[in-house]
């Protein structure tokens, strides 16, 4: 099943984007802005990635369509907690061209509606780099999240240590927040 946003679509990955996620993996750009190792990947790494990951039922990536650009990124449910109702959310936008342009906004209202209505998830948590104010403004100030702490020192980049901004989303937040601006109301 697809998940359809406004502008965007959400879908399988399939053997064919490995390509495609592989030159995300390794764009020193994108990787700068979210946490984590930052290690070449190979074309063989990515594709016993790709392997695990169908396996794996405790984490959903979907790829990030548009009907004009094709592919622009990935997104996800990762670390699925079924009993406690829970997952982590995160976006990567591969090219700074489809940036700004409302998909990031609508990819996170898409994976909440998901989340929320679909796999009935009480919350959904994320971590942000300090210095990514991207991504602050787009799950904080556009997407309804809370900042709910700081992990000091918890992100090391460029030969520096950085705080990771942990935030989180309740589901009942979330129903408010479209019953307040309406954002799904015309596919209703």
């Amino acid at each position: 099943m697809n998940i359809y946003g406004k502008k965007v679509v959400l879908r399988a990955i399939e053997k064919e984007d490995l390509e495609n996620l592989r030159d995300v993996m390794n764009d020193p750009e994108v990787e700068r802005l979210v946490g984590g190792w930052a290690f070449p990947v190979s074309r063989y790494e990515q594709q016993i990635w790709y392997e695990n990951s169908i396996k794996n039922k405790s984490t959903l990536r979907w790829m990030i369509e548009t009907q004009h650009d094709g592919v622009i990124g990935m997104t996800g449910l990762w670390n699925i907690d079924w009993k406690y109702r829970n997952a982590f959310n995160g976006i990567k936008i591969s090219n700074k061209e489809f940036r700004g342009k409302g998909y990031g906004t609508d990819t996170v209202m898409a994976v909440m509606r998901y989340a929320f209505e679909e796999l009935n998830l009480k919350r959904l948590d994320g971590d942000i780099v300090e210095y990514n104010e991207k991504s602050k403004n787009l799950y904080c100030k556009r997407c309804g999240w809370k900042e709910e702490g700081v992990r000091k020192k918890h992100v090391f980049k460029n030969n520096k240590y950085y705080d990771s901004i942990l935030v989180g989303i309740l589901d009942e937040e979330y129903f408010e927040l479209i019953k307040d601006n309406r954002y799904w109301e015309d596919e209703k």
